[in-house]
């Protein structure tokens, strides 16, 4: 069973199935750290993109305001960052289970949560994310044998989960480790 639970695809839909999955191992006791992708309009009516912090419920919107009419990404990177970094907090302070809400062309180029991904297997703990479609590709360079794809549902994430959180502790990670690729 790998460390890592993916799911194909980064929509609305994958983001809420994460969360519930979130809130369902959270509600049997485990330590559950990490972000969900949600929809936060900007004051100006943009389509606007928040993370909502799961170990403390906080919302971190990464969307900047540029105002009506703009077209330019409206990524605030620093947000971004701060979330990053909250995470690899919560991480350090200790997680049963880590979701990060998704790779994608940030995590590509090693920026946005790439660094929450390394924290959390690093410090042993299992991973559920989504992947958006256009980086599936790299995601199996990124994660390699770390990693599987599982369908989107509650029941192939708790089996999943099942499996995975007998496997936490950075000496699994040595073990899992020991072939090709993985967190390039």
């Amino acid at each position: 069973m790998a460390r890592i639970a993916a799911l194909r695809g980064s929509s609305s839909a994958h983001q809420a199935l994460l969360a519930a999955f979130a809130r369902q191992v959270s509600h049997k006791g485990y330590r559950v750290a990490g972000l969900v992708q949600i929809a936060k309009p900007c004051p100006s009516g943009c389509a606007g993109l928040a993370l909502q912090d799961l170990s403390t419920g906080d919302i971190v919107p990464i969307s900047q305001d540029l105002g009506p009419g703009s077209s330019a990404c409206n990524l605030d990177s620093a947000a971004l960052a701060d979330a990053c970094g909250r995470v690899e907090r919560a991480i350090a302070c200790g997680a049963d289970l880590v979701i990060l809400s998704k790779f994608g062309k940030l995590e590509i180029a090693r920026h946005g949560l790439a660094d929450a991904f390394r924290a959390a297997l690093l410090a042993g703990a299992p991973v559920a994310t989504s992947i958006a479609a256009e980086a599936f590709s790299a995601w199996q360079i990124f994660a390699g044998p770390l990693a599987d794809f599982v369908p989107a549902d509650v029941d192939s994430l708790d089996a999943w989960w099942a499996a995975a959180r007998d496997l936490s502790g950075p000496e699994a990670l040595a073990d899992s480790m020991s072939g090709e690729g993985g967190l390039a």
